[in-house]
């Protein structure tokens, strides 16, 4: 197992449109939450997706995502969203994710997302130095 390298924290508030008639969060907005926990941690870290794809020349979509569903978010409920970082290989990374909600520290759902990075004409290539640099 990779070490973790970095992590961060962050908070998102269950909206109205993200549920269902039951107040219950929709499935697939987990995995817009972990997208809001990898972009706060990169800004944490002093960059964005945006540097990166300017500066770096690079895009790191998504190949792979996994999420545990443990217990239900609802309508309002404040879900902490930690994100970690663990070493990343020479073309690809992988982000960890928990979610809980802040009112009782129940995990609600586990995850992770593998990235792999590419020119803009989708081919693998190298993660920058940068980049393994930011996230040591």
């Amino acid at each position: 197992m990779n070490p973790i390298l970095r992590a961060i924290s962050c908070q998102v508030r269950v909206r109205y449109a993200e549920t269902d008639a039951m107040g219950v969060a929709y499935y697939a907005n987990y995995l817009t939450w972990f997208e809001v926990g990898r972009c706060d941690l990169l800004r944490q870290l002093g960059s964005s997706y945006r540097d990166i794809e300017h500066e770096d020349q690079i895009y790191l979509p998504v190949i792979e995502a996994h999420c545990r569903y443990k217990s239900p978010a609802h309508y309002d409920d404040v879900i902490e969203i930690k994100t970690t970082v663990t070493h990343p290989s020479r073309a690809r990374i992988r982000f960890d994710y928990e979610l809980a909600r802040l009112e009782d520290r129940t995990v609600v759902a586990t995850g992770s997302t593998l990235h792999v990075a590419t020119t803009r004409d989708g081919k693998i290539c190298k993660l920058p130095k940068r980049l393994t640099e930011l996230f040591a």
